[in-house]
């Protein structure tokens, strides 16, 4: 085994030796090697949901993908489950699923019901624009069925101002993208309280909403 010229690198070549190199999901392999920088906007979003939902007991994941990002999230919180409705997407998370950041996984389509159980948070990142808008109200209405009483809900998604700017690959997906505004009724619709952060590459802030690339919807205080 090769010996690192600095010791306290050795564990690396251990590790490697032991279980062999963490590998990229289907999702962001894609991406590495499209763009490479769009690895670091979807992360920052994944750390913003993982700090505002740190101690949470038991959150879902809703359109995890390949699940890349899920692990940020699962460091904050004990229990964390991850739904996708393609099997592909599933298949592949529980493939590279790591022992020591275990969560669940399976196939869900929020459009069918709730998931089963309870949940103090859930959240949807890059979704609800993939969602006809004639079947959002079924998707909203069933993840907030699938939340505890005082759970959270975090959506976030691509601004209608940043859609000029999309590659063709993501245009061919997002049918359902909205302005902060709208984004902010639509979801003022299932909760009381909804607070909305706008984003620019890894930056998230509160500035001038149609400049922003990205925005989240921060929702709590359901409406029963």
């Amino acid at each position: 085994m090769s010996a690192t010229k600095e010791p306290q690198y050795q564990g690396m070549v251990e590790q490697e030796r032991d279980r062999g190199l963490e590998s990229f999901g289907l999702m962001t392999s894609y991406a590495w090697n499209d763009d490479p920088k769009r690895l670091t906007f979807t992360l920052s979003r994944y750390k913003f949901v993982a700090k505002l939902l740190s101690g949470r007991k038991n959150v879902l994941e809703i359109g995890c993908a390949d699940a890349f990002g899920t692990r940020i999230v699962r460091q904050e919180v004990p229990k964390l489950t991850a739904t996708d409705f393609d099997p592909v997407f599933i298949e592949d998370v529980k493939k590279r699923m790591n022992p020591r950041w275990e969560f669940d996984a399976f196939v869900h389509d929020m459009l069918s019901g709730p998931v089963p159980g309870s949940y103090d948070a859930a959240y949807a990142l890059d979704v609800l624009e993939h969602i006809d808008p004639a079947k959002e109200h079924i998707f909203l209405t069933n993840m907030v069925k699938s939340l505890s009483a005082h759970g959270i809900a975090i959506l976030g998604m691509p601004s209608l101002e940043s859609q000029v700017y999309a590659s063709p690959n993501s245009k061919a997906g997002h049918v359902n993208c909205k302005s902060l505004p709208d984004f902010r009724a639509v979801m003022e619709n299932y909760f009381h309280t909804v607070l909305m952060f706008s984003m620019n590459d890894e930056v998230v802030h509160t500035g001038y909403h149609k400049m922003a690339q990205y925005l989240f919807a921060v929702c709590c205080d359901q409406k029963r």
